[in-house]
């Protein structure tokens, strides 16, 4: 992979800088909550709404890596807050899901890393153990949701789980204990054979049969409908095929990445503004700048690992993602508590032109990642 250009180091240390002197303020003044989105610009506090909401872990990752970044005590001390309030979800067992790796990685498992803390490591582990726990023997998947809403769901998994495997490979490491990672690389082997489609697009849900494991439906999700491409899962796609090549270093999680990348390259239109569904309508244009924001973390890492020639295509479509979202789709003022705009949680739903926590815990880890500067989270 090349290394960056004077004038784009300059580019990612001055927006590196901006979105910290913006964060000093916004967290000043939202202590002791975990947002998902803004209402006016302001944060909402989803620990109040829901403390078992899936991206309540991302806010604990950006204090983590803004505190690497800068030294500053207050981003650690909101970090622990948000640990901390999550040992509740531990608490509920309808609350644990495959989710649990985006809950944990980014707080106790990353403090765990940062300070050996033996509370951090002791919930990590129940954390770990729980989604273990979920693994379909028969069907060799780990079960995404549960059953909320009288919907049955136990054989339900879907693509976002590849981000959520580094909880079990760190908790192998850890414990040297191979079951984890089994489990791990055993739903990434059944990720490739089924949810990645010939033309390197993926499939959001697989439903399975529980008792016998055959595939049954690939339904629509929250892309646009049925054997569509939704942009979010497939930046899930690359950056959690690329993970399970670097903790394992078994080559097809690196091709599987790879087929992805070169799909999902394929489909970026020329403004760089990605929709919610690559194979949606023109209209109405609907964005996710959280997919970018993924898309560009996950192509920084495809391009370190890669042994091709494509690691500089990868390295400069990322490059390309993060400076459309700092020109077109961030606020970097004081007076707005999010960074990215026109993030989507679903095409059909009615999350559109909004800000969700995590598009701005990507977008920060990715900037960082080009500075070689960033907390390994996942």
């Amino acid at each position: 992979m090349r290394e960056l250009t004077d004038s784009e180091m300059r580019w990612v240390l001055d927006s590196l800088e901006k979105i910290a002197e913006k964060m000093v303020a916004v967290t000043e003044r939202n202590r002791g909550i975990i947002p998902y989105t803004t209402v006016d610009g302001h944060f909402d506090d989803k620990s109040k709404a829901d403390i078992c909401w899936w991206t309540n872990g991302f806010w604990g990752g950006i204090m983590w890596q803004l505190y690497k970044l800068t030294g500053n005590a207050m981003f650690r001390e909101e970090a622990i807050g948000v640990e901390e309030k999550l040992d509740a979800n531990l608490m509920m067992t309808e609350g644990l899901d495959h989710d649990n790796g985006f809950k944990w990685l980014p707080t106790s498992v990353c403090r765990y890393k940062i300070e050996k803390n033996k509370e951090s490591y002791n919930r990590a582990m129940l954390a770990a153990d729980n989604m273990a726990g979920r693994y379909n023997i028969t069907g060799k998947f780990i079960r995404a949701w549960n059953n909320w809403d009288n919907v049955d769901r136990r054989g339900y998994a879907i693509i976002d789980c590849m981000m959520n495997l580094p909880l079990l490979y760190w908790a192998s490491e850890v414990t040297t204990d191979p079951r984890y990672r089994m489990i791990a690389v055993s739903h990434a082997d059944t990720a490739i054979e089924h949810f990645i489609r010939e033309d390197g697009s993926v499939n959001h849900i697989v439903i399975f049969d529980p008792y016998t494991g055959e595939k049954l439906e690939t339904p629509a999700g929250q892309g646009y409908a049925a054997g569509s491409s939704w942009t979010r899962g497939q930046s899930w796609g690359i950056y959690g095929f690329t993970l399970s090549y670097l903790y394992t270093g078994v080559t097809k999680y690196l091709t599987a990445a790879e087929k992805i990348a070169d799909y999902v390259i394929s489909e970026i239109p020329e403004s760089y503004l990605i929709p919610i569904d690559y194979k949606q309508p023109k209209k109405p244009d609907l964005e996710d700048s959280t997919a970018a924001a993924i898309t560009a973390c996950g192509l920084i890492e495809l391009a370190k690992a890669t042994h091709s020639d494509k690691a500089d295509k990868y390295l400069d479509t990322a490059i390309k993602l993060l400076k459309t979202l700092a020109e077109k789709r961030s606020d970097l003022t004081k007076e707005k508590d999010n960074i990215l705009e026109n993030c989507a949680v679903d095409y059909h739903g009615e999350g559109h032109n909004m800000s969700i926590i995590y598009g701005d815990y990507f977008f920060i880890e990715a900037l960082m990642k080009l500075d070689n500067k960033a907390l390994k989270i996942f």
